[in-house]
C-alpha cells in the first residue's frame, strides 16, 4: 500500500458546532473500525458509500442532508429547488413521452425535498394528464420530507421500496448519477493503474495538526478495473480520476425493468474526451457543506455531500449494452429552451404591483441561472434513453450532441 497525501482543511470551510463535532467523532470511530476490518485499506467507492448511505449515519440516510438556496444550514441547491419553472418546463417533455406511450406513469429517482414532483404534477394536469407519480427514495429522512411536501396530491403519489418490473412510462432523475459511489484510480509513475482508497493516519509519523484521522492511499487496481482505466485514462503519471461503475450498472440494468418509455437523466458532467482530458488531472470529486464547495472528501464523513461528475459517454454505452436507445444528449440550457422555458416566463407584470414584480424578477433570475453557460446551463447535461419511443424528443430538437459522446 502506497501512502498519499493527508487532507487539509480548506480555507473558509464552516466549522462544526459542538453537537456535530460529537457526532463526527462517533462516525470517525465507526469508519476507523470498518477500515481496520478491511485490512487497513478501504477503496474509495466503499468509503463514499459509507459516508453517503450507511444506515444511521450516512449523509443521505442519517438525516444530515440539507437542501436550500438561502438557508445558511443548506448544503447545496438543485434546479427543482431553485424554481418551479424547471419542473413546469420538463413537464412538456414528459407529456410528449406519455402521449406516445398512452401512459400516465412517472417514476422519479432520488426526489430530494419533493419540489420537482410538486411542480411537475400540476403542470401535467394543466396539459390534461393526471399522472400516477412514483418515487424511489433511499433516504428515510428525505422520504418523510417528500411526503409532507406532496401531501396535497394524496394517493396520486406513491413511494416504492424496490425497482419496478415491466415499467411503462417516463423516468426522471436529477443529480442522481453524480451521487453514486465511484472508484478513484491513478496512473502510477511506471504507467500502471492504482486504485485509490482510504487508510488511517499513523499519529507517530504525522507532521503538523491533524484535521482528519484518515489518509489517502493506493494499491494496484484489480485486473478488471485496471483494464477499464487503461482504456480511458491518458498516459500521464500521477493522473487521478473517477470511474463510476455503479452508475454504469444502474443504467444498463434499466434495460431490464423498463418495458417501454423514456429515461431523462439531468446531471453535471462531460463526454469522455472531456472528462478524461489531460488537464483534468485531479479528477472531479466535489463536496458540499453549507454552500461551501471543496474537494476534501475525507473530511466531515456523513455530514457533507460527496459527488463526482458524470462520464456521459459511459452512460450512453451502458444504455446500449442494456438494450436501450440513446434518444438525445444536450446541455440543460438548450434542453430547457427547446422545451419552452422562455415562453413560460411571459411578460413583466404591471409595475404598479410591487409584489408581482418582485416574484417575476425572482423567476427571471432563477431562469438565468438555469440557462446561463456560467451557471447550470452548460455544465449540466440531459441524457435521454428509452425503448419504443420515436424521436425527435422536443427537448433535443435543436442542439442534440449525441455525435460528441
Amino acid at each position: 500500500m502506497k501512502l498519499l497525501q493527508t487532507p487539509h482543511m480548506p480555507s473558509g470551510l464552516p466549522m462544526l458546532e459542538p453537537e456535530l463535532t460529537a457526532l463526527l467523532d462517533q462516525q470517525h470511530h465507526i469508519l476507523s473500525a470498518r477500515i481496520h476490518a478491511e485490512s487497513g485499506f478501504m477503496p474509495f467507492d466503499r468509503w463514499m458509500h459509507e459516508c453517503l448511505y450507511a444506515p444511521g449515519y450516512g449523509y443521505y440516510t442519517g438525516g444530515s442532508t440539507k437542501f436550500g438556496s438561502t438557508s445558511p444550514q443548506g448544503d447545496f441547491t438543485t434546479a427543482p429547488e431553485l424554481t418551479p419553472l424547471f419542473g413546469q418546463t420538463v413537464a412538456l417533455q414528459i407529456q410528449q413521452v406519455l402521449q406516445q406511450l398512452g401512459s400516465v406513469n412517472i417514476l422519479e429517482f432520488g426526489a430530494g425535498t419533493g419540489a420537482w414532483a410538486k411542480s411537475i404534477i400540476p403542470a401535467l394536469a394543466d396539459l390534461g394528464i393526471e399522472a400516477n407519480y412514483a418515487i424511489l427514495e433511499l433516504s428515510p429522512d428525505l422520504q418523510q420530507r417528500q411526503q409532507h411536501t406532496l401531501a396535497e396530491f394524496g394517493s396520486q403519489v406513491q413511494w416504492l421500496q424496490q425497482l419496478p418490473q415491466d415499467f411503462v412510462g417516463c423516468v426522471i432523475a436529477n443529480e442522481v448519477l453524480d451521487a453514486m459511489p465511484v472508484h478513484v484510480v491513478q496512473r502510477a509513475d511506471d504507467g500502471s493503474i492504482l486504485e485509490v482508497g482510504v487508510t488511517l493516519v499513523d499519529p507517530a509519523t504525522a507532521t503538523g495538526p491533524l484535521v482528519s484521522p484518515f489518509q489517502w492511499a493506493a494499491k494496484p487496481a484489480a485486473p478488471e478495473l485496471a483494464a477499464i482505466a487503461e482504456e480511458r485514462l491518458p498516459n500521464i503519471p500521477g493522473y487521478r480520476t473517477e470511474i463510476n461503475l455503479q452508475a454504469e450498472a444502474w443504467v444498463k440494468g434499466a434495460g431490464q425493468w423498463l418495458q417501454r418509455g423514456a429515461i431523462l437523466l439531468f446531471d453535471y458532467g462531460f463526454p469522455r474526451h472531456e472528462y478524461y482530458h489531460g488537464q483534468r488531472a485531479e479528477g472531479t470529486l466535489m463536496c458540499h457543506f453549507r454552500h461551501y464547495a471543496h474537494a476534501e472528501a475525507l473530511l466531515y464523513p456523513g455530514l457533507q455531500d460527496i459527488t463526482a461528475h458524470v462520464d456521459f459517454t459511459a452512460m450512453a454505452d451502458a444504455a446500449l449494452e442494456g438494450g436501450l436507445d440513446v434518444l438525445g444528449y444536450t446541455a440543460q440550457g438548450r434542453f430547457l429552451l427547446n422545451s419552452g422555458l422562455a415562453q413560460r416566463l411571459g411578460h413583466a407584470p404591471d409595475s404598479q404591483d410591487p409584489e408581482a414584480t418582485a416574484r417575476w424578477a425572482h423567476t427571471v433570475g432563477a431562469a438565468q441561472k438555469l440557462l446561463s453557460e456560467a451557471e447550470m446551463g452548460e455544465l449540466f447535461k440531459v441524457l435521454a434513453l428509452g425503448k419504443d419511443i420515436d424521436p425527435p424528443l422536443i427537448g433535443f430538437f435543436n442542439g442534440d450532441r449525441r455525435d460528441r459522446l
